[in-house]
């Protein structure tokens, strides 16, 4: 299986970027679909952005002009260009992974531990 490792959250003002990164290891990358996933303090977890394996992206309309996802299969590392930030966007940032190539669903069967993303007013 694929073990997950995010980095880059932080504390960062309204209006401010930031790029999320998701380290995979154990299997061969390009055969999966990464996501990006967060969950707020007492709401569920909701889909961010997807990516598959070429590179075909899907956004949730939240985000959609202000969130970027992409990967570098040659690092194993799949990222989230986060700029506008609002304050709404608060919330821990999960990585996930499907061993699917061309997968764009919701359902993904890996996870990594999260990183916090905080944006003030």
């Amino acid at each position: 299986q694929v073990q997950l490792v995010e980095s880059g959250g932080g504390l960062v003002q309204a209006g401010g970027s930031l790029r999320l990164s998701c380290a995979a290891s154990g299997r061969t990358f390009s055969d999966y679909a990464m996501g990006w996933f967060r969950q707020a303090p007492g709401k569920q977890r909701e889909l961010v952005a997807t990516i598959t394996s070429s590179g075909t992206t899907r956004y949730a309309d939240f985000v959609k002009g202000r969130f970027t996802i992409s990967r570098d299969n040659a690092k194993n590392t799949v990222y989230l260009q986060m700029n506008s930030l609002k304050p709404e966007d608060t919330a821990v940032y999960y990585c996930a992974a499907r061993r699917i190539p061309d997968y764009s669903g919701s359902v993904f069967d890996y996870w990594g531990q999260g990183t916090q993303v905080t944006v003030s007013s």
